[in-house]
């Protein structure tokens, strides 16, 4: 066995610490393998890179992408060329989806007499993309909500007074844009696409068919017994098995940073790893 992580965040999205802190925290884990996944941004990704070669730790290119769908589906880039100009210019586009919501949530907060401005919520993110959990900072430090997660069952979940959609890419123009930079795809945390495993092989079929290389099946979402059945989803699609912790920080606590895997579980050269 052994402890990798290819899902978590820095400050440069919604995670609390910065590139080079995480990486030294995984050195600090014993981490084999790690990926800075950060929501629809590399802007992490040299620092984090360069601290892990530093530090002796394998490290491979990452990035989360949220999908268009109807609930909740992020698609996890590996081993991409951080250089490519189109898959620049995918999450350039992205971004602008992004900066319109946060423009249309914070009108609405205002409607809703919550006198909060954008520099409010541009502090709590200092110089990472701004989402909706700095809008949960900023709610909390005006003393609206206590905590994170009143501030989006109240205001920004789904369910909430100020939510806003956001427009992005569909899954296939994600895939595409992957693997036209030479990345590999993969779903993360199939458990927030479908809370009922039933609907999941379809979308696996359909998702394997535009070029899917792989399912999160070890997760800090997934229980153990979640996990197996994955890895028998994983299977029965020819999709290979990953594993990461989605791991923020102090923005989501209750997630422990590392996973303890077999060590075969990938075939780690087509990540760009000699192991």
């Amino acid at each position: 066995m052994m402890r990798v992580d290819m899902h978590f965040h820095s400050l440069c999205s919604d995670g609390s610490d910065s590139p080079e802190a995480l990486a030294r925290l995984g050195k600090k884990r014993g981490l084999a393998v790690m990926s800075l996944t950060d929501h629809d941004t590399m802007k992490g990704v040299p620092a984090f890179m360069s601290m892990c070669r530093k530090l002796g730790i394998r490290a491979v290119s990452g990035v989360e992408i949220s999908a268009e769908y109807p609930r909740t589906l992020h698609i996890l880039g590996y081993n991409y060329d951080p250089q490519d100009e189109e898959f620049r210019a995918a999450l350039a586009k992205i971004q602008y989806y992004r900066e319109e919501r946060n423009r249309r949530v914070l009108a609405k907060l205002n409607e809703l007499g919550i006198p909060i401005t954008l520099k409010d919520v541009q502090d709590e993110a200092g110089k990472g993309v701004v989402g909706r959990p700095h809008f949960a900072y900023a709610l909390i430090r005006r003393g609206i909500v206590r905590d994170v997660p009143t501030a989006f069952s109240e205001y920004l979940g789904r369910e909430g007074k100020a939510y806003v959609h956001k427009v992005s890419l569909s899954p296939e123009e994600t895939i595409r844009a992957i693997h036209r930079a030479g990345g590999l795809s993969v779903l993360a945390h199939p458990v927030q696409t479908c809370s009922d495993i039933k609907e999941l092989p379809d979308i696996l079929r359909w998702l394997k068919s535009l070029g899917l290389w792989g399912l999160e099946c070890y997760s800090g979402h997934h229980s153990r017994e979640q996990s197996e059945a994955y890895k028998a989803l994983a299977a029965a699609n020819g999709l290979e098995v990953t594993a990461g912790s989605d791991y923020h920080g102090r923005g989501r606590p209750g997630y422990h940073f590392g996973v303890s895997v077999p060590e075969n579980l990938l075939p780690w050269a087509r990540l760009g790893l000699r192991m």
